[in-house]
């Protein structure tokens, strides 16, 4: 694993000022070349630090330049991943009474958690789709990067011990083990960590409205605050994540 005293002197690697903030490091100032962020992926089989792009966000001072410290957040969790059953942690999360009248918001489902979605046939490089768009967001927005070591995109919550879904659950592991599951399914990689947000490019999605409505399915058992307030169902959902090639999901 990388350490703090040789991160500065990775070859091939060309980073802005920063330092590290426990597991993760941080660039002092928002990133102004969004090609670093693509770089940072293509250097990561040989470094293992895996890039995300950390938004600005006003909480993140309030609760401590080292945010994700031990002081009062969960405690690092990647060696929980692997005991994790996705559908079975879902089907837990499923919550039909979340919805304003009966299970209306829920259709074309039910009460009961339908199950995982097939997998899709992956024709993209997961990895040069989150650096393109991961580069594309940078250059709209105001972000930090940031880099922690972890094997695969999807421990990155897991290995910081991550209290953003902390009003839902704080089965921080269950997180990354979602994230792992979606990683094989569809080439689903994390390349937006906020405080309490994530975000996703996705190179294999449905590419089918039947196939898309349960991949709706398992984002509303993952995130039930990210649909509170919409209106429509998960049928109506499921037509904006055809073909979508970046998912959002927020915990505020």
């Amino acid at each position: 694993m990388t350490t703090a005293a040789s991160f500065e002197t990775l070859p091939g690697l060309e980073l802005p000022p920063g330092r590290w903030h426990g597991p993760i490091w941080l660039s002092d100032q928002p990133l102004t070349e969004p090609g670093r962020f693509r770089d940072c992926i293509g250097a990561f089989e040989r470094t293992g630090l895996w890039p995300v792009l950390v938004p600005h966000d006003e909480r993140f001072a309030a609760n401590g330049e080292d945010w994700v410290d031990d002081r009062g957040r969960l405690a690092p969790a990647t060696h929980r991943i692997d005991a994790v059953d996705v559908a079975e942690t879902l089907s837990r999360w499923w919550d039909p009474f979340c919805c304003a009248a009966g299970t209306g918001c829920l259709r074309p489902f039910g009460a009961e958690f339908p199950g995982l979605a097939r997998k899709s046939q992956l024709r993209v490089d997961p990895y040069a789709e989150a650096g393109n768009t991961g580069s594309i967001l940078a250059r709209r927005g105001t972000y930090r990067l940031g880099l922690v070591a972890v094997e695969r995109p999807a421990d990155v919550p897991a290995a910081l011990g991550w209290t953003g879904m902390i009003k839902s659950t704080d089965q921080v592991a269950a997180v990354s083990a979602v994230l792992r599951s979606w990683e094989d399914r569809f080439g689903a990689t994390l390349i937006v960590l906020g405080f309490d947000e994530l975000e996703l490019s996705v190179a294999a999605p449905p590419r089918l409205q039947s196939r898309a409505v349960v991949v709706a399915a398992e984002h509303r058992a993952f995130s039930v605050r990210s649909f509170s307030g919409q209106p429509g169902n998960l049928r109506e959902y499921a037509a904006g994540l055809v073909h979508r090639r970046h998912w959002r999901f927020s915990w505020d």
